[in-house]
Protein backbone atom coordinates (compact mmCIF):
# COMPACT_ATOMS: atom_id res chain seq x y z
CA UNK A 1 0.00 0.00 0.00
CA UNK A 2 1.12 3.56 -0.11
CA UNK A 3 0.48 4.59 2.76
CA UNK A 4 0.61 8.93 4.27
CA UNK A 5 1.94 9.27 7.79
CA UNK A 6 1.57 12.60 9.42
CA UNK A 7 3.73 13.96 12.27
CA UNK A 8 6.69 11.33 10.35
CA UNK A 9 9.66 12.89 12.03
CA UNK A 10 8.30 12.77 15.55
CA UNK A 11 9.34 10.21 18.19
CA UNK A 12 6.55 7.51 17.55
CA UNK A 13 6.25 8.83 13.44
CA UNK A 14 9.43 7.76 12.76
CA UNK A 15 9.22 4.71 14.26
CA UNK A 16 5.79 3.72 12.28
CA UNK A 17 7.56 4.99 9.31
CA UNK A 18 10.40 2.15 9.44
CA UNK A 19 8.08 -0.22 10.46
CA UNK A 20 6.13 0.05 7.69
CA UNK A 21 8.90 0.47 5.08
CA UNK A 22 9.78 -2.47 6.51
CA UNK A 23 7.00 -4.34 5.78
CA UNK A 24 7.27 -3.20 2.32
CA UNK A 25 4.63 -0.33 2.25
CA UNK A 26 5.63 2.30 0.16
CA UNK A 27 5.72 5.65 2.66
CA UNK A 28 5.39 9.10 2.37
CA UNK A 29 5.65 11.46 5.31
CA UNK A 30 4.18 15.04 5.49
CA UNK A 31 5.74 17.71 8.63
CA UNK A 32 6.04 20.58 9.01
CA UNK A 33 9.54 20.83 8.76
CA UNK A 34 12.33 19.11 6.73
CA UNK A 35 13.90 17.05 9.54
CA UNK A 36 15.35 13.84 9.07
CA UNK A 37 12.87 11.09 7.85
CA UNK A 38 14.11 7.35 6.50
CA UNK A 39 11.03 8.04 3.59
CA UNK A 40 10.29 10.36 1.58
CA UNK A 41 9.06 13.56 3.05
CA UNK A 42 6.88 16.61 2.08
CA UNK A 43 6.15 19.39 4.18
CA UNK A 44 3.72 21.01 5.25
CA UNK A 45 1.30 22.23 8.29
CA UNK A 46 -1.53 19.83 9.20
CA UNK A 47 -3.55 23.21 9.46
CA UNK A 48 -3.10 24.30 5.52
CA UNK A 49 -5.96 22.16 4.11
CA UNK A 50 -4.41 22.83 0.74
CA UNK A 51 -1.19 20.85 1.60
CA UNK A 52 -3.03 18.09 3.19
CA UNK A 53 -4.93 17.63 0.33
CA UNK A 54 -1.45 17.18 -2.06
CA UNK A 55 -0.24 14.45 0.71
CA UNK A 56 -3.36 12.59 0.71
CA UNK A 57 -2.91 12.03 -3.13
CA UNK A 58 -2.44 9.04 -4.45
CA UNK A 59 -2.03 7.02 -0.75
CA UNK A 60 -4.31 4.16 0.05
CA UNK A 61 -4.22 4.77 3.40
CA UNK A 62 -3.36 7.14 6.32
CA UNK A 63 -1.43 6.77 9.56
CA UNK A 64 -2.27 10.10 11.86
CA UNK A 65 0.30 11.39 14.33
CA UNK A 66 0.73 14.71 13.50
CA UNK A 67 -0.42 16.34 17.09
CA UNK A 68 0.15 18.15 20.14
CA UNK A 69 0.89 16.32 22.92
CA UNK A 70 2.25 17.39 26.14
CA UNK A 71 -0.41 17.69 28.91
CA UNK A 72 0.55 19.90 30.92
CA UNK A 73 1.15 22.30 28.21
CA UNK A 74 -2.38 21.96 27.22
CA UNK A 75 -3.52 23.61 30.07
CA UNK A 76 -2.04 26.61 29.36
CA UNK A 77 -3.14 26.20 25.22
CA UNK A 78 -6.35 24.41 25.63
CA UNK A 79 -7.58 26.45 22.73
CA UNK A 80 -4.39 26.00 20.42
CA UNK A 81 -4.56 22.05 20.92
CA UNK A 82 -8.51 21.70 20.05
CA UNK A 83 -7.23 23.66 16.85
CA UNK A 84 -4.48 21.09 15.49
CA UNK A 85 -5.87 17.86 17.57
CA UNK A 86 -8.88 18.50 16.31
CA UNK A 87 -8.89 20.94 13.49
CA UNK A 88 -5.94 19.18 11.74
CA UNK A 89 -7.88 16.05 12.07
CA UNK A 90 -11.09 17.26 10.07
CA UNK A 91 -8.56 18.60 7.74
CA UNK A 92 -7.66 14.92 7.27
CA UNK A 93 -10.81 13.59 7.23
CA UNK A 94 -11.92 16.50 4.35
CA UNK A 95 -8.75 15.60 2.08
CA UNK A 96 -9.35 11.84 2.37
CA UNK A 97 -13.22 12.13 1.63
CA UNK A 98 -12.30 14.68 -1.44
CA UNK A 99 -9.20 11.25 -2.51
CA UNK A 100 -11.74 8.63 -1.85
CA UNK A 101 -14.44 10.71 -4.31
CA UNK A 102 -11.62 11.15 -6.58
CA UNK A 103 -9.90 7.56 -6.84
CA UNK A 104 -13.21 5.89 -5.96
CA UNK A 105 -11.24 3.69 -3.11
CA UNK A 106 -12.36 3.48 0.22
CA UNK A 107 -9.21 5.06 2.33
CA UNK A 108 -8.20 3.72 5.44
CA UNK A 109 -7.15 5.41 8.50
CA UNK A 110 -5.13 4.46 11.49
CA UNK A 111 -5.44 7.20 13.79
CA UNK A 112 -2.93 8.06 17.42
CA UNK A 113 -5.00 8.48 20.28
CA UNK A 114 -3.87 8.14 24.00
CA UNK A 115 -4.79 6.57 27.21
CA UNK A 116 -5.52 10.00 28.10
CA UNK A 117 -9.19 10.25 26.65
CA UNK A 118 -9.83 8.12 29.74
CA UNK A 119 -9.16 10.26 32.39
CA UNK A 120 -8.17 8.37 35.72
CA UNK A 121 -11.05 5.39 36.17
CA UNK A 122 -11.31 3.88 39.59
CA UNK A 123 -11.55 0.18 37.86
CA UNK A 124 -8.23 -1.27 36.41
CA UNK A 125 -6.56 -2.40 34.25
CA UNK A 126 -8.91 0.03 31.82
CA UNK A 127 -10.80 -1.51 28.97
CA UNK A 128 -11.86 0.03 25.64
CA UNK A 129 -15.18 -0.05 27.59
CA UNK A 130 -14.06 2.25 29.90
CA UNK A 131 -16.53 5.61 29.34
CA UNK A 132 -13.81 7.97 28.04
CA UNK A 133 -13.32 11.19 30.57
CA UNK A 134 -10.06 13.25 30.24
CA UNK A 135 -9.20 15.18 32.74
CA UNK A 136 -6.83 17.71 30.27
CA UNK A 137 -7.67 19.33 27.15
CA UNK A 138 -4.98 17.13 25.40
CA UNK A 139 -7.29 13.61 25.77
CA UNK A 140 -10.45 15.99 25.15
CA UNK A 141 -8.78 17.13 22.08
CA UNK A 142 -8.15 13.37 21.05
CA UNK A 143 -11.35 12.60 22.14
CA UNK A 144 -12.93 15.04 20.11
CA UNK A 145 -10.91 14.10 16.53
CA UNK A 146 -12.04 10.57 17.69
CA UNK A 147 -15.78 11.42 17.33
CA UNK A 148 -15.68 13.24 14.02
CA UNK A 149 -13.95 10.00 13.04
CA UNK A 150 -16.45 7.94 14.32
CA UNK A 151 -19.16 10.01 12.39
CA UNK A 152 -17.12 10.10 9.26
CA UNK A 153 -16.33 6.67 8.81
CA UNK A 154 -20.47 5.73 9.44
CA UNK A 155 -20.76 7.56 6.20
CA UNK A 156 -19.43 4.53 4.66
CA UNK A 157 -16.31 6.00 2.75
CA UNK A 158 -13.62 5.09 4.94
CA UNK A 159 -12.36 2.52 7.49
CA UNK A 160 -10.96 3.73 10.68
CA UNK A 161 -9.10 2.29 13.56
CA UNK A 162 -8.34 4.42 16.58
CA UNK A 163 -4.55 3.36 18.60
CA UNK A 164 -5.11 4.51 22.51
CA UNK A 165 -1.68 4.25 23.18
CA UNK A 166 -0.30 4.51 26.63
CA UNK A 167 3.27 5.97 27.73
CA UNK A 168 5.12 5.33 24.81
CA UNK A 169 8.88 5.00 25.64
CA UNK A 170 12.51 3.67 24.41
CA UNK A 171 14.01 4.12 21.09
CA UNK A 172 13.76 3.11 17.73
CA UNK A 173 16.98 3.05 15.34
CA UNK A 174 18.74 5.95 17.76
CA UNK A 175 15.48 8.10 17.48
CA UNK A 176 14.36 8.64 21.37
CA UNK A 177 11.66 10.74 22.62
CA UNK A 178 12.74 14.24 22.99
CA UNK A 179 10.18 15.06 25.88
CA UNK A 180 11.58 15.70 29.00
CA UNK A 181 8.60 16.37 30.84
CA UNK A 182 8.24 12.75 30.54
CA UNK A 183 9.90 10.28 33.64
CA UNK A 184 12.23 8.24 31.51
CA UNK A 185 13.96 10.64 29.24
CA UNK A 186 14.37 13.28 32.40
CA UNK A 187 15.66 10.35 34.21
CA UNK A 188 18.30 9.34 31.57
CA UNK A 189 19.08 13.37 31.61
CA UNK A 190 20.15 13.20 35.14
CA UNK A 191 22.17 10.11 34.76
CA UNK A 192 23.68 11.52 31.65
CA UNK A 193 24.58 14.98 33.85
CA UNK A 194 22.80 17.04 31.78
CA UNK A 195 19.67 17.78 34.61
CA UNK A 196 20.38 18.39 38.08
CA UNK A 197 17.68 15.83 39.44
CA UNK A 198 14.37 14.37 38.88
CA UNK A 199 11.61 16.13 41.19
CA UNK A 200 9.00 13.11 41.96
CA UNK A 201 5.86 13.77 43.59
CA UNK A 202 5.27 11.27 46.60
CA UNK A 203 6.91 8.74 47.59
CA UNK A 204 7.36 6.86 43.72
CA UNK A 205 4.91 4.07 44.63
CA UNK A 206 2.49 5.49 41.60
CA UNK A 207 2.12 2.68 38.98
CA UNK A 208 2.20 3.33 35.25
CA UNK A 209 2.84 1.14 32.27
CA UNK A 210 5.31 1.66 28.99
CA UNK A 211 4.93 0.53 26.06
CA UNK A 212 8.21 0.41 23.54
CA UNK A 213 8.01 2.86 20.43
CA UNK A 214 8.78 -0.49 17.88
CA UNK A 215 5.94 -2.57 19.53
CA UNK A 216 3.50 0.80 19.01
CA UNK A 217 4.69 0.81 15.08
CA UNK A 218 3.88 -2.77 14.53
CA UNK A 219 0.73 -2.21 16.16
CA UNK A 220 0.00 0.24 13.31
CA UNK A 221 0.75 -2.18 10.63
CA UNK A 222 -1.65 -4.67 12.10
CA UNK A 223 -4.34 -1.91 12.80
CA UNK A 224 -3.85 -1.43 8.46
CA UNK A 225 -3.82 -4.58 7.87
CA UNK A 226 -6.66 -4.97 9.59
CA UNK A 227 -8.99 -1.73 8.61
CA UNK A 228 -10.40 -2.87 5.33
CA UNK A 229 -14.19 -3.51 6.47
CA UNK A 230 -16.76 -0.14 6.86
CA UNK A 231 -16.63 1.40 10.45
CA UNK A 232 -14.42 2.56 13.18
CA UNK A 233 -12.49 0.23 15.89
CA UNK A 234 -11.09 1.78 18.76
CA UNK A 235 -7.93 -0.71 20.24
CA UNK A 236 -5.39 -0.25 23.52
CA UNK A 237 -2.37 -0.83 22.94
CA UNK A 238 0.10 -1.11 26.51
CA UNK A 239 2.50 -3.94 27.31
CA UNK A 240 0.26 -4.94 30.14
CA UNK A 241 3.05 -4.94 33.04
CA UNK A 242 2.75 -1.58 35.38
CA UNK A 243 5.39 -0.35 37.34
CA UNK A 244 6.41 1.97 39.97
CA UNK A 245 8.50 5.61 39.66
CA UNK A 246 10.69 3.78 42.09
CA UNK A 247 11.38 1.12 39.72
CA UNK A 248 11.70 3.56 36.95
CA UNK A 249 14.72 5.30 39.00
CA UNK A 250 16.08 2.28 40.07
CA UNK A 251 16.23 0.40 36.41
CA UNK A 252 18.03 3.93 34.87
CA UNK A 253 20.51 3.36 37.68
CA UNK A 254 21.37 -0.11 36.77
CA UNK A 255 21.41 0.03 33.50
CA UNK A 256 23.72 3.04 33.28
CA UNK A 257 25.77 2.84 35.89
CA UNK A 258 25.15 6.01 37.02
CA UNK A 259 23.48 7.43 40.05
CA UNK A 260 20.00 9.20 39.88
CA UNK A 261 19.24 12.41 42.41
CA UNK A 262 15.72 12.51 43.46
CA UNK A 263 14.34 15.95 44.81
CA UNK A 264 11.30 14.03 46.41
CA UNK A 265 8.30 16.45 47.11
CA UNK A 266 5.02 16.20 48.02
CA UNK A 267 2.40 14.16 47.15
CA UNK A 268 0.23 15.76 44.08
CA UNK A 269 -3.36 15.03 42.93
CA UNK A 270 -3.03 11.84 40.97
CA UNK A 271 -3.91 8.26 40.09
CA UNK A 272 -2.27 5.63 41.90
CA UNK A 273 -2.24 3.73 39.25
CA UNK A 274 -3.37 3.66 36.04
CA UNK A 275 -2.54 0.01 33.69
CA UNK A 276 -4.24 -0.75 30.76
CA UNK A 277 -5.88 -3.93 29.24
CA UNK A 278 -5.05 -4.91 25.81
CA UNK A 279 -6.27 -8.02 25.05
CA UNK A 280 -8.41 -6.57 22.42
CA UNK A 281 -5.91 -5.72 19.67
CA UNK A 282 -3.82 -9.19 21.09
CA UNK A 283 -6.59 -11.19 19.94
CA UNK A 284 -8.32 -9.62 17.25
CA UNK A 285 -5.52 -8.01 15.47
CA UNK A 286 -2.69 -10.84 16.62
CA UNK A 287 -0.60 -8.14 18.30
CA UNK A 288 1.83 -8.90 20.98
CA UNK A 289 4.26 -6.82 22.38
CA UNK A 290 8.14 -7.99 22.51
CA UNK A 291 10.42 -4.94 23.30
CA UNK A 292 8.14 -3.23 26.14
CA UNK A 293 10.19 -4.73 28.99
CA UNK A 294 11.11 -1.78 31.28
CA UNK A 295 15.13 -2.76 30.76
CA UNK A 296 15.03 -3.14 27.17
CA UNK A 297 12.74 0.33 26.84
CA UNK A 298 15.70 2.16 29.27
CA UNK A 299 18.35 0.77 27.60
CA UNK A 300 17.23 1.63 24.25
CA UNK A 301 16.78 5.24 25.43
CA UNK A 302 20.13 5.54 26.94
CA UNK A 303 21.78 3.95 23.93
CA UNK A 304 20.08 7.23 21.99
CA UNK A 305 20.77 9.53 24.27
CA UNK A 306 24.36 8.90 24.14
CA UNK A 307 24.36 8.39 20.03
CA UNK A 308 22.89 11.77 19.85
CA UNK A 309 25.54 13.49 21.89
CA UNK A 310 28.13 12.42 19.56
Amino acid sequence: MRILVTGATGFVGNAVVRQLATEGHEVVGFARTARRCPCELRTGDILDQAAVERAVEGADAVCHLAALTQVRRSFEEPVRFFRVNLGGTVNLLDAMSAEAQRSGRRLRLIFASTGAVYGAPETQPITEGQEPEPSNPYGASKLAAETAIGYQAALGGLSAITLRAFNVAGAVDGHGDPDTSRIIPKTLLVAAGKADCLKVNGDGSAIREYTHAGDVARAYAAALDAADSVGHRVYNVGSGVGVSVREVIETVERITHRPVSVHWGPSASEPRELRVDSSRIRSELGWQPSRSGLETIVADAWQALNESAR
